[in-house]
């Protein structure tokens, strides 16, 4: 890498170790997206609901993450389905299952600004929005209709929220049991709009609530108004088994990839991307191959032919034609006892003939080969000439040779 190379690579990364440090010291900006996930602990989550419902009701609490659908097929399946988010939207099929359920005894409970349509027509509801002209906010004003849940002054919360109201009821069936209106500077309910009503249906019964943030972290977290969740879930029997719903939210979380562990949190994303533009840079500037150049090793010469040249020439020069011709003997023998695999300490008949036959020479020749062998070793070693080592060399050769059938 050069020096221009160097000093651009960490310039890089000094300003990329800014922005890490830059946007993970910021000050985070508070979410007020509708969420109503047990999961988030933003405003508008529920984890808190969904904390001290699971410890209070203990075994009576159970989580349902299928649709409705799936989940009523179980026909011993008996309590209260709580569906809480600020939009709740059956389709035709799933209705008819859960109003089929809720005839049987069960009961059905909705909190959400905007209700299935299903719902509102088999209840002859109509829905409405309150607002007011002088009035750019909308700070939600609740109060209860039943006696032993109503408060002196109504709950205020202090947030603009939308607030949906029942604009029709089925007066003859339906009861009333809460209200709400635009706060206007005291906590008192003058304009009654109805946010919250119980239809008996069947053997059931159905909770409509058209606030659903008053189940929220946000309110629940406030000293005063987290009555307004108690009383509201009041009118669910104690003995019944609560379903909570988690699978009509709409923060719901759908992350089917291996790296949502790192990538969920902003510290470890920040990091994980950090190595791989390194890598990026680092395949970028270094990826050509350097490597000094690698010498030409030779192989090792075989020695063995130069260094038996050597040896008998310098027998040769001393005239120890004797001692050659027993060096010559003894690898000849060498040779029928590791390639003709005979042992050759009796050299009798029997051996000649075994010796012939595996080697391919006629009788006759081996035992030519065998009496010159024998002639030479008993004879005086400094009778034995030049000539005899020759003709010794050429008959063991030609002997070899026949045996490797090369004659």
């Amino acid at each position: 890498m050069s020096k221009f190379q160097k000093i651009l690579f960490i310039g890089f990364i000094a300003i990329l170790a800014i922005l890490v440090y830059a946007e993970a010291t910021k000050k985070q900006t508070i979410s007020w997206f509708p969420s109503y996930s047990k999961l988030d602990k933003i405003p508008l989550g529920t984890y808190v609901l969904h904390d001290l419902l699971s410890e209070e009701m203990g075994d009576r609490f159970v989580e349902v993450d299928r649709p409705p659908y799936e989940v009523l097929r179980d026909s011993t399946l008996r309590g209260t389905y709580f569906f809480l988010n600020n939009r709740i939207d059956f389709d035709r099929t799933e209705v008819e299952d859960i109003l089929k359920w809720t005839k049987k005894g069960n009961h059905l409970f909705i909190s959400a600004s905007s209700l299935p349509k299903k719902i509102s027509d088999t209840l002859l509801l109509e829905t409405g929005e309150d607002y007011m002209f002088d009035n750019m906010g909308s700070e939600p004003l609740l109060n209860f209709t039943n006696k032993k849940l109503k408060s002196q002054d109504a709950y205020r919360i202090k947030k603009d929220f939308s607030i949906h109201y029942f604009e029709e009821i089925d007066t003859l069936n339906q009861t009333v049991l809460g209200q709400a209106q635009i706060y206007d500077d005291a906590l008192k309910i003058t304009e009654p709009n109805i946010n919250f009503i119980e239809a008996p249906f069947g053997k059931g019964k159905i909770y409509l609530h058209l606030q659903p943030e008053i189940f929220s972290n946000f309110v629940l977290l406030s000293d005063h108004n987290k009555e307004l969740s108690e009383k509201a879930l009041s009118y669910i029997p104690k003995n019944h088994t609560l379903l909570w719903d988690n699978y009509y939210k709409t923060g719901k979380k759908i992350n089917i990839s291996p790296l949502r562990a790192i990538l969920t949190n902003r510290y470890l994303k920040w990091a994980y991307y950090l190595v791989l533009i390194g890598i990026m840079l680092y395949v970028l500037f270094e990826g050509k191959r350097k490597q000094r150049s690698i010498p030409i090793v030779r192989p090792l010469k075989n020695k063995t032919f130069e260094y038996t040249q050597t040896i008998s020439g310098m027998y040769l020069d001393k005239k120890e034609h004797h001692k050659i011709a027993l060096k010559q003997i003894n690898l000849f023998t060498e040779f029928i006892r590791t390639r003709l695999r005979l042992p050759t300490e009796k050299a009798d008949n029997r051996f000649f003939k075994a010796l012939a036959a595996r080697s391919g020479n006629t009788l006759e020749d081996t035992k030519a080969v065998f009496t010159m062998i024998e002639t030479i070793q008993h004879q005086n070693p400094k009778s034995t000439t030049q000539v005899q080592l020759e003709e010794l060399y050429k008959t063991i050769s030609n002997f070899k040779k026949q045996t490797d059938g090369k004659s």
